[in-house]
């Protein structure tokens, strides 16, 4: 990934399905990522959701470490 910003809706649709299955999200999680891959903001998100913008983004945070972890075992 290099220097390059994580965005969640960058990834495939199958993409995004290894990752759902991959990552053991909690429901928060797993509901924000998939919000995230339709290209809601944050702050949409978190309206969505009815949490706060700092909730979702200390969720997100937890969400791309995951994500992380998944692409990182997967490289040899």
């Amino acid at each position: 990934m290099g220097n390059k910003r994580m965005n969640i809706s960058d990834f495939t649709k199958s993409e995004i399905e290894v990752l759902e299955s991959e990552c053991n999200f909690t429901p928060d999680e797993n509901e924000l990522f998939l919000l995230r891959a339709q290209n809601f903001t944050l702050e949409q998100s978190a309206e969505r959701m009815n949490i706060s913008s700092k909730t979702a983004y200390r969720i997100n945070i937890k969400i791309k470490n995951k994500i992380r972890k998944v692409i990182f075992k997967s490289c040899p």
